[in-house]
């Protein structure tokens, strides 16, 4: 059991794939990272210090608290300004994975077309010779 488990763990597309998705994870901190500490910071410059994580409207008279943490310990909120800035993270994830996506489909059109250059292979002389004797019977004409 234990040499069936190592081939199918040792398999390639299982390592891809497992390589994959820790590549994936640590991508994913840095975009966050991206959005959180400077995409969001400048947007909340831009907008006079606008944080939308804590617009929310609360849904008891219970509710007398300023920030969105609170209030959700006081009773039954809708946070809408959370849903506002996590819709913006993943617009913003979206587009810098679209535009990775598309650099790296560039790059492998250009290297497809870097190997399109290369010339065929010339015809081997016996192809050649067979092609020209081919021609010759097809005219009718005597060599």
């Amino acid at each position: 059991m234990f040499e069936e488990f190592k081939k199918f763990a040792l398999r390639g597309n299982v390592v891809d794939l497992a390589i994959g998705v820790i590549i994936g994870a640590a991508f994913g901190k840095i975009v966050s990272s991206l959005v959180g500490d400077i995409i969001m910071p400048v947007i909340g410059y831009i907008t006079g210090g606008l944080d939308f994580s804590n617009y929310f409207i609360a849904l008891s008279d219970a509710v007398t608290a300023t920030n969105y943490t609170d209030a959700k310990a006081q009773g039954a909120v809708i946070g809408y300004g959370e849903f506002i800035t996590i819709a913006i993270n993943f617009t913003i994830i979206a587009w810098v994975l679209f535009m990775v996506v598309k650099a790296i489909n560039k790059a492998k059109r250009a290297e497809d077309k870097k190997a399109g250059e290369t010339p065929p292979p010339a015809t081997p002389e016996d192809v050649a010779l067979l092609r020209e004797i081919r021609d010759l019977l097809a005219t009718g004409k005597d060599a």
